[in-house]
């Protein structure tokens, strides 16, 4: 489950659009940030996708990419003109391809890969989709196959993009728009393809156009609502619209790092079977089964374009950094894979993540006004930066991933010291020694 978020300039606090996600997979499914540069290719040549080889462009566009480590795709991503994307499983009442083909992460870098515009990136996907239909598995140790919904954002324009099997709609965004694992389009879209209506009407969804509504023609009810989708759908919106016309990239953090309007001083992730919030933790049950394994939150101006990623799990333990595309990315050690890694980013904070867990509300306190402090400052010396050179923007960047490893680090030994009382129910616990045993986690 994920949620995508985006606020054009027309209620944003300094006129940028802002885009924001959050990439929910399995504990052990380790995230990785990578960046490709600008490049040619050969003539005639071949791109092995995560299943399948396509046919590869002439030149493709460098590239920021927020990925599960084993897939070829990614959950989200960005590219050197602005092109910002996040993609979402959604469940329709269309049988699943589960042949191996294009899944929906291949769809969304092949599109930031390909594309100048969100409007391109969205020929791109749905030009792919009508070419080479969607299907395999998306899951790394429990199969999952769904259908995708797209946010595609570039500094001047935005667009959600709903897909069921072949068939898609699209609705161009003016102002706040949040997606969350369902479909949200209705009864009016700006593109369409163009067997929408009819396919609705032939399996007896609805009678014609006049009553056709594509998120209730093609959802699955089931995993549609178990997902909680709606609930999030508009918590999302909701914490945005609350603040229209003074989001900022902060803003926008705050929405990934929510857990629903009842979270108080003393909530915990601990607790309930059916929890499922925008900042997702795992749990027990098939229902509680990932966490946001990683988080992007992308300043889109029309000159320079500001990325902040956390590069690691659940955005309520972790620190967003700043980064820009025309240099290299910070050393985040080598790619991780699903068993803890010391050398890796994203499982040294997963030490910090986990051990938290033991009394969420008592640990987060020890260093959460710290860890704000820094990011509060991080996003003001970036903002204070983004016209200098990118060497000098490099540099920082790099200066701030130390900074904030260090800071993990520290704050890591607090928690492990700190004389508090195990606060985890029994089946919480339970699935957390499941997961940690799976990943080799140490004692």
């Amino acid at each position: 489950m994920c949620d995508t978020v985006v606020a054009t300039g027309s209620v944003t606090a300094d006129g940028v659009t802002v885009f924001g996600k959050n990439s929910d997979r399995e504990p052990n499914e380790a995230h990785h940030l990578l960046r490709i540069p600008r490049t040619c290719h050969p003539a005639d040549s071949m791109v092995q996708c995560t299943y399948i080889k396509i046919p590869q462009v002439e030149e493709t566009y460098e590239v920021l990419l927020a990925k599960p480590f084993w897939i070829w795709g990614a959950e989200m991503g960005t590219n050197e003109h602005g092109v910002t994307i996040g993609n979402e499983a959604v469940f329709a009442k269309l049988p699943y391809e589960k042949k191996p083909g294009l899944i929906g992460m291949d769809f969304l870098r092949l599109a930031l890969e390909r594309a100048r515009t969100a409007r391109e990136a969205l020929n791109v996907i749905t030009s792919l989709l009508e070419t080479y239909g969607q299907g395999g598995n998306c899951g790394m140790d429990h199969p999952t196959y769904y259908h995708n919904s797209f946010l595609i954002a570039d500094p001047t324009d935005a667009w959600v993009l709903e897909t069921v099997g072949r068939q898609w709609v699209a609705e161009q965004v003016k102002g706040i728009r949040t997606i969350s694992n369902g479909l949200t389009i209705g009864d009016r879209w700006d593109l369409a393809s163009e067997g929408l209506v009819s396919t609705a009407i032939e399996r007896g969804w609805c009678k014609g156009r006049e009553d056709f509504h594509f998120a209730r023609c093609y959802s699955d009810f089931i995993y549609t609502t178990f997902s909680r989708s709606r609930e999030r759908h508009c918590r999302t919106t909701d914490l945005l619209e609350s603040q229209a016309g003074k989001i900022t990239v902060e803003t926008v953090m705050q929405a990934l790092r929510d857990h629903g309007p009842k979270a108080g001083p003393d909530w915990s992730p601990a607790y309930g079977l059916t929890n499922f919030e925008v900042c997702a933790h795992a749990g027990f049950g098939p229902i509680r089964g990932s966490q946001s394994a990683g988080s992007l939150v992308s300043h889109l101006g029309t000159d320079v374009q500001t990325h902040y990623v956390t590069g690691t799990a659940a955005p309520c333990t972790s620190i967003f950094k700043p980064v820009w595309l025309g240099a290299d990315l910070p050393d985040t050690g080598p790619i991780p894979s699903k068993t803890y890694d010391q050398a890796t980013l994203y499982w040294r904070h997963e030490a910090l993540h986990r051990a938290t867990l033991r009394n969420y509300s008592a640990l987060t306190a020890l260093y959460r006004e710290e860890r704000d402090q820094l990011e509060r400052r991080f996003i003001e010396e970036a903002q204070a930066l983004r016209t200098a050179p990118i060497e000098d923007r490099a540099v920082y960047s790099a200066r701030c991933f130390t900074e904030a490893d260090r800071a993990e680090a520290r704050w890591l030994e607090q928690v492990r010291s700190a004389r508090v009382g195990r606060r985890q129910g029994v089946l919480y616990a339970l699935a957390w020694q499941g997961f940690n045993k799976a990943a080799r986690m140490p004692a």
